[in-house]
């Protein structure tokens, strides 16, 4: 599995999800934007324009971290999402793609003294490197492609070249996404493709990497783990093996976002 201090595979991940949504949206009309997104709330049109303002905000993220300059706040933001929101569907998807794809390269074109020397904090709070600021932005891309191709193909799935690199960031992530159980339980989770294993306690949630003290189990591939842990796994077809708790009961840990 990559390590999650080396930046290159990132930046191939955040380049094969580009390619991949600029591919799918290519053969969509207007309807077809117009169209729910995985997301109930989102048309596929407002997904990408969700991407497209990150993208533009992750740039001026990236920019900071390159320069050392002051990061992005809120005050930065609102206008950002104000003017995506405005657009309509078709400019939404269609400047969406080019403001990701100038994202990429520009990712893609940094020297080796500037990756190794990237930092940059999130939130007033998270101090990253190149590798960890790439890996919030893969998550978001893959995810939220995943979104947008699974409305249009009900058997897509998370692009393989994510979903080794986003298990790797589960970790972290479950403390972010997940919701605190009143009668926890310690599960056991074992992933194949990749293969690895967690201790999953819903009473933080906390989930960290290896076994210890589980009562409960849950064997499924790392891509449906990764749905599960951003609130995407809506059965039990891709589980393999669940003991002592129900594939509901872990929804109701993860509820998505």
């Amino acid at each position: 599995m990559p390590t999650a201090t080396d930046a290159e595979p990132w930046v191939r991940a955040l380049r094969a999800s580009h390619d991949r949504l600029s591919a799918i949206v290519a053969g969509l009309d207007a309807d077809r934007l117009r169209a729910q997104s995985y997301d109930k709330d989102w048309t596929i049109a407002d997904v990408l324009s969700h991407l497209g303002s990150g993208a533009e905000i992750c740039a001026l993220s990236l920019d900071a971290g390159v320069t050392g300059a002051e990061p992005p706040t809120m005050t930065d933001f609102q206008p950002i999402w104000d003017t995506w929101n405005a657009r309509p569907p078709q400019e939404q998807a269609e400047r969406s793609i080019a403001v990701n794809e100038a994202l990429v390269s520009r990712i893609e074109s940094l020297t080796q003294a500037e990756r190794a020397a990237f930092s940059v904090t999130m939130f007033g709070r998270m101090t990253l490197d190149l590798a960890d600021f790439l890996g919030l932005r893969l998550s978001e891309h893959a995810v939220h492609t995943w979104d947008v191709a699974v409305a249009l193909d009900p058997s897509a799935r998370i692009a393989p070249e994510a979903v080794g690199l986003l298990a790797v960031r589960l970790p972290m992530m479950a403390g972010f996404m997940g919701k605190k159980q009143e009668q926890p339980l310690v599960v056991e989770v074992s992933t194949t493709e990749p293969a690895v294993t967690f201790t999953l306690d819903t009473g933080g949630p906390a989930l960290t990497p290896g076994s210890t003290g589980a009562t409960a189990s849950l064997a499924l591939p790392a891509e449906a783990f990764v749905r599960l842990v951003y609130g995407r796994l809506d059965d039990d077809a891709d589980v393999t093996s669940v003991i002592g708790v129900t594939v509901p009961e872990l929804q109701t840990v993860f509820p998505g976002f």
